[in-house]
């Protein structure tokens, strides 16, 4: 039986021009119900924590989110089971999350964050200290939302896409099939 590949979101260097307009969909799905997000600009009194992060470099501006890798090096590194696989997509379970790192060193595309835990609007703190508590923040593909990443939605250049590897790899190998044969098309 063939195993399921993963979707994810993949963003083309090309075409962004680096407006955060992804950052902050981003931010607001993923804090629309929790800390009330999402009325006016006005009413954000958290700080804006999106889960895919814009890198800028010499000549090149792109998002960076997670690929949800069919292995998971960061599901397989986190001694807690914090990281898991949930509706085909991997996630990070806030609640057995405990900041360790492990997860960003093993992810191979640096899509995962160590962040200020967010609760009801304010950051939460660790208990008995008042150090923030903090958490292993990544890409989700926005999985509680049927229509999808809002990343991909928000982006006015059309620099992000959904990727569903099995179309993808099948739509290559067909072109290089016509290729091979000489068929035009």
């Amino acid at each position: 039986m063939e195993k399921e590949l993963q979707r994810f979101v993949a963003a083309d260097p090309e075409k962004c021009v680096g407006c955060r307009a992804c950052e902050v969909a981003c931010f607001t799905e993923h804090n629309r119900k929790t800390n009330h997000v999402g009325q006016t600009v006005g009413t954000v009194s958290t700080p804006i924590l999106p889960r895919l992060y814009l890198t800028r470099g010499e000549g090149i501006c792109t998002p960076v989110q997670c690929r949800h890798c069919e292995d998971a090096p960061c599901m397989l590194a986190c001694t807690l089971h914090a990281i898991e696989r949930k509706n085909n997509q991997i996630v990070v379970n806030e609640g057995k999350c405990t900041g360790c790192k492990d997860c960003v060193m093993a992810c191979p595309f640096g899509a995962i964050e160590i962040l200020p835990s967010i609760r009801n609007g304010l950051i939460e703190k660790q208990p008995d200290s008042d150090d923030n508590r903090k958490i292993a923040s990544k890409c989700d593909c926005c999985i509680d939302n049927p229509k999808g990443p809002a990343c991909v939605r928000a982006c006015k250049q059309e620099a992000l896409r959904i990727v569903e590897l099995k179309e993808e790899t099948d739509n290559k190998r067909q072109k290089a099939a016509r290729i091979l044969s000489g068929i035009k098309g």
